[in-house]
């Protein structure tokens, strides 16, 4: 493994154990053991370094949650796909907790760095129609606004319900609590049409 692998791997321990804010230079280094002076060769800077390995994180967490969405479920159709990518991601609030830790703090980062801000709305925009697809079978090249808006909904979704557990675990919502609020809204849009 050479030097940028390395420094990849050492960043993405440092999001886990210090989070994106408190992680220096040094800190990343010393996890990759490899030199200092590697990270701005072979990155640019510390910041393109975490943005990078945070996304790819991110990646690998939403693969993650969303394995076995286009799989049939028992009790099959989209209710029951969508019921258990949510049961997955509630699981992932305490096995993934610092991962999204520093998630929420690489939005804040967002703010100040145009560079953060449009990764992470690349990242997003690509995450909505795959959620569209894995779960309703909705094809972003047949129908993208529809597959846009839905996958915009269950994003909306995860980001709310990650930041319950974030703050109240205890109080935070299940994945059978999460279904059965989306059945009963859908219900009543429905019924007001």
């Amino acid at each position: 493994m050479g030097h940028r692998e390395q420094l990849m791997a050492g960043a993405k321990r440092c999001l886990e154990e210090r989070g994106f804010a408190r992680t220096t230079s040094r800190d990343i280094a010393a996890a990759a053991n490899a030199p200092l002076g590697t990270i701005n060769y072979h990155y640019g800077s510390k910041e393109r370094l975490l943005n990078a390995a945070l996304l790819e994180t991110l990646d690998e967490w939403s693969e993650k949650v969303r394995s076995g969405s286009a799989e049939p479920v028992a009790g099959s159709g989209a209710g029951a796909r969508v019921e258990s990518m949510w049961a997955r991601v509630v699981e992932s609030e305490t096995t993934d907790r610092p991962l999204l830790v520093a998630s929420a703090e690489a939005l804040a980062q967002a703010e100040r760095s145009a560079e953060v801000r449009q990764q992470l709305a690349e990242a997003f925009e690509r995450a909505r129609t795959t959620l569209a697809t894995d779960l309703h079978g909705i094809e972003g090249a047949e129908d993208g606004e529809v597959a846009r808006a839905v996958g915009s909904v269950h994003m909306a979704l995860i980001a709310g319900l990650t930041q319950q557990w974030l703050v109240d675990p205890e109080r935070a919502p299940s994945a059978r609590e999460v279904a059965t609020g989306l059945r009963r809204i859908a219900q009543a849009l429905e019924s007001d049409s």
